[in-house]
C-alpha cells in the first residue's frame, strides 16, 4: 500500500468549513445522503474539506476527487469571479 499524499490546507479555513457543514444547501444535503458512510462504491467522502486555500463541498482522498455543488451562492458576482 502506497502512502497517502499529504494535501496542504489553510488552518484558518477550518472554522468556516465547520460553519458550511452546519448550513448545507438542499443540493449538498441530498448528495451527502447518497455518499456518506461509504455508501458510494465503498469510497469515503468528507464534507466541506479545506484543500489549500479553498473549501470543497465533498472530497474523496482515495480517488483524489473533489466535488463542488453549485447553488444560489455561486450566482453572486463576487463568488462567481472567485470560482473562475
Amino acid at each position: 500500500m502506497k502512502p497517502r499524499k499529504i494535501i496542504p490546507y489553510n488552518p484558518r479555513l477550518k472554522e468556516l468549513a465547520r460553519q458550511l457543514r452546519n448550513n448545507s444547501t438542499k443540493a449538498e444535503v441530498f448528495l451527502w445522503q447518497k455518499i456518506k458512510r461509504k455508501q458510494y462504491y465503498g469510497y469515503d467522502f468528507h464534507r466541506q474539506k479545506p484543500i489549500d486555500n479553498f473549501i470543497l463541498d465533498f472530497f474523496c482522498h482515495e480517488l483524489m476527487l473533489g466535488i463542488e455543488v453549485d447553488g444560489y451562492s455561486h450566482e453572486v458576482v463576487e463568488v462567481y469571479k472567485r470560482d473562475v
